[in-house]
């Protein structure tokens, strides 16, 4: 690597731009000049080698499309050259590989959370107002701001609503995967105290909702139904105000770092995504897992073209049938709405450098290191087993980070390379994925991957992410959606709505 160009992999026939390259430039690379033929972005491919019509175009050592054009030493390698090889549904054969993520450097390490009752672990104190029904979103949020002035004390971290659209007018699998969102939530260890609120007449009424729930604790958990009393906002706040004193009883304690349960999470890619601070994810992965502890890893449509990646990692065939059935009942999902799977569909990777989605997916798995695949989890989940697990869900930012959230994530790592302010119902800390964005939006990003093609080697740099995130965790510092207040959720919708 120079400070003009990378290589990935002694396989790939291109070279990465780390400066915006104008045509008629030239480049030393192994002892060779090579004429940039054409204006290049940063982070874009160039030919590093002939890449003929029908010819697999490489990178990171896989191929990730083919050329549609001859394609000449020292061009512009992207859209208008190049195109996904990807098809519809496949067969698999599991052949299983060596998972070692290396040794167990962080197993005396500890962060300071709150234990609660059952023996769960959470790394904030707040109160949570989850509404079963879009129609009482208003309320929710009048509770929340009422609230928070009244209880403006060390002893909780606030209160938050989060607004979504449905519970009501919602049919079969819709309805059900409302309700395991909103249950999740309600039993996520980072709420101290939840008020349930309904209206009353809504598909996901209280009475149906405590079905899905199950069992739950009467002290940490309340309930008001908005048609059922006369003044809601007063019963809201009465409600909460048990819930304060409740939380009131715990104080933070030294945790085994075994407990953490992190998300692993992509946003708007460049052409660095899948070199910075996509591997940068996959080290802390190891790391965390080493000693431990949990990740999460979601968006399968951006397993598409590097699936066999991971099911070479499964723990045993039970676990690489659930990944065949993840990945081919998401293609089934495209399919069935007319949508080919093929290209990168997103304008802000293509800008960024990527080219098509086996090239986004080979950069997304990276953020799972090299551990084992040891559970794979249908939308609205539950984590249960320490390590990699895998969750059904599209990428879409919003409602891949809720779904990890839901699953029991106590923080999401977000990589971006082009930047968004969104934050989920936990600590997401957003990781850029160059120097520039960075710079350019403080109250955005938490943390610079972008140093690696600078100064920093990945073991220095993952050793200062996993520091990060112990004091994120215990609330020695906020992360960047917790200060500024974005803190949202978003459910999967995939049928009909009355």
């Amino acid at each position: 690597m120079t400070g003009q160009y990378l290589i990935i992999n002694e396989n790939d026939n291109v070279f990465i731009a780390l400066k915006n390259f104008t045509a008629g430039e030239h480049v030393e690379i192994n002892n060779r000049m090579i004429e940039v033929t054409e204006d290049v972005p940063y982070g874009h491919k160039i030919a590093l080698t002939p890449i003929h019509l029908g010819e697999d175009v490489k990178k990171f050592g896989f191929p990730i499309g083919q050329a549609k054009s001859d394609i000449a030493v020292g061009q512009w390698v992207h859209t208008h050259n190049v195109e996904t090889k990807l098809k519809g549904v496949l067969e698999y054969k599991f052949t299983p590989e060596v998972a070692n993520v290396g040794a167990n450097c962080f197993a005396e390490r500890t962060f300071k959370g709150y234990v609660r009752d059952n023996g769960e672990i959470g790394i904030r104190n707040e109160i949570w107002i989850i509404n079963t029904v879009g129609c009482i979103n208003k309320i929710a949020e009048n509770l929340a701001v009422t609230a928070n002035k009244i209880h403006q004390s060390y002893v909780i971290d606030g209160v938050y609503h989060y607004p979504h659209p449905f519970g009501c007018s919602q049919l079969g699998d819709d309805l059900a995967n409302t309700q395991k969102i909103l249950r999740n939530l309600v039993n996520h260890p980072n709420a101290a105290g939840v008020l349930v609120l309904g209206l009353g007449c809504e598909n996901n009424n209280i009475q149906a909702f405590k079905q899905v729930l199950g069992v739950y604790d009467d002290n940490r958990v309340k309930f008001v139904a908005a048609q059922g009393v006369e003044d809601e906002i007063e019963a809201g706040l009465e409600a909460i105000e048990e819930l304060v004193t409740y939380a009131s009883q715990f104080e933070r304690e030294d945790v085994p770092i075994s407990k953490l349960k992190v998300g692993l999470k992509c946003g708007g890619s460049d052409g660095l995504s899948g070199i910075t601070a996509n591997p940068l994810l996959g080290s802390f992965s190891n790391k965390l897992i080493a000693a431990g502890g949990t990740t999460v890893l979601t968006e399968v449509p951006e397993f598409f073209g590097a699936e066999q990646l991971l099911m070479g990692r499964a723990a045993n065939e039970k676990v690489f049938d659930e990944i065949v059935n993840l990945v081919n009942d998401f293609k089934q999902y495209f399919i069935g709405y007319g949508q080919a799977v093929y290209e990168n569909p997103s304008p802000g990777n293509k800008d960024g450098g990527i080219t098509t989605l086996e090239e986004k997916s080979l950069g997304n798995v990276q953020k799972s290191g090299v551990a084992q695949v040891v559970d794979v989890l249908e939308y609205g989940g539950s984590l249960k087993k320490n390590g990699l697990n895998l969750l059904q869900g599209p990428g879409n930012d919003l409602v891949s980070v809720t779904n990890m959230a839901a699953a029991g994530a106590h923080v999401i790592l977000f990589t971006t390379g082009r930047g968004t302010p969104f934050g989920g119902p936990v600590p997401t800390i957003k990781i850029s994925t160059n120097n520039s964005l960075y710079e350019k939006k403080k109250n955005w990003i938490d943390f610079n991957a972008g140093q690696l093609v600078v100064d920093k080697n990945m073991e220095m740099l993952t050793e200062e992410l996993f520091d990060y995130i112990i004091k994120v965790a215990s609330g020695e510092v906020q992360a960047k959606n917790e200060q500024f207040g974005f803190k949202e959720i978003a459910i999967f919708k995939d049928g009909v709505m009355l």
